[in-house]
């Protein structure tokens, strides 16, 4: 029977981030009618005292945690403490109180960087905990790692029906489209879209453009999302993403032709290409049933949609 239903009590932390509103949307188009949130200043999931008051009030059946203190590497390298003690405290905090409150199922949102640096490829499940993490995000990784233990331990010793999904590279609206904190695929929808409108001969591209990178649309994490809840009960991480890659080189080539940039592609041998290929080993979930089903262009034209859209309700608020 599905632990799921249009009555089911759910509360969603982080349901303003770019994964949270995804699975936000979801349930409300899936006539899900009972969604508890609550913004950062209603409740600082870093309080162990607001969260449990909070739990003993709303007392919600299902809980699915995609609330995390994120950002890129310069903001990880110049605050590890920051991206360390936040994401414990909000993983402590929260799993804690929904063992105290009966919660019948918690799912654990991470993040692919919790996988050794040079994991084999693509990179299985097992591989969690087989050697060194990337140094750029390692606090922001071990506070992840210590949040799928703490789900497994709970199941451990109290029989807790918690559960991990690690996604992969996300993308889609909502999206962080900064320049300087944003991740690869939505800044170089960016950079090519203004100078598509600015009629530049060129974007530069970091790197040499032959890293591969995989991307899950943030809409089919949802999907995922709601699939593993239902039909997955054990411990570990599970992967989620398409199982497929792509170079940098070719993904700005794709970002361009779906903007309508005409220009030439200057890529920056002199900046970092960081790990040559991250891809993840999805079997696992592919296995029990779940694939993604939006293509990598489909995807980049609803985010360039959803972006134009942003930009010019911004723009119409002056």
């Amino acid at each position: 029977m599905s632990i799921l239903t249009p009555d089911t009590k759910i509360y969603l932390a982080g349901h303003r981030g770019l994964v949270g509103s995804a699975i936000h949307r979801r349930l409300e188009n899936d006539g899900f009618a009972n969604v508890v949130t609550r913004t950062h200043t209603e409740l600082d999931l870093k309080d162990q005292v607001a969260v449990r008051d909070f739990f003993e009030a709303e007392r919600p059946e299902v809980v699915i945690l995609a609330a995390a203190k994120v950002g890129g590497i310069l903001a990880n390298s110049e605050a590890p403490v920051d991206f360390l003690y936040d994401n414990l405290m909000i993983a402590s905090n929260v799993t804690h109180a929904s063992y105290q409150h009966d919660v019948k199922k918690l799912l654990n949102l991470g993040s692919s960087c919790i996988y050794p640096k040079f994991a084999p490829q693509p990179i299985p499940e097992d591989s969690l905990l087989t050697g060194a993490l990337e140094p750029t995000n390692r606090a922001y990784a071990v506070a992840k790692i210590a949040a799928i233990e703490l789900c497994d331990a709970y199941r451990q010793q109290h029989g807790a029906d918690f559960i991990s999904a690690m996604p992969t590279n996300l993308y889609g609206p909502g999206d962080n489209f900064d320049l300087r904190t944003s991740h690869v695929l939505p800044a170089l929808l960016r950079k090519m879209h203004e100078a598509k409108v600015e009629r530049r001969d060129a974007v530069e591209v970091w790197g040499s453009g032959t890293p591969r990178r995989e991307f899950l649309f943030v809409d089919d994490l949802a999907d995922a999302a709601l699939f593993l809840l239902d039909n997955v009960s054990e411990p570990g991480p599970i992967n989620v993403g398409t199982g497929e890659d792509i170079t940098i080189r070719d993904l700005a080539l794709l970002i361009a032709d779906v903007v309508g940039f005409e220009g030439d592609l200057a890529f920056d041998a002199s900046k970092p290409d960081g790990t040559p290929r991250k891809l993840l080993d999805v079997s696992r979930l592919r296995d029990l049933g779940w694939t993604a089903s939006t293509g990598l262009r489909e995807g980049i034209e609803a985010t360039y949609a959803w972006y134009l859209n942003a930009r010019g309700a911004q723009g119409a608020r002056g």
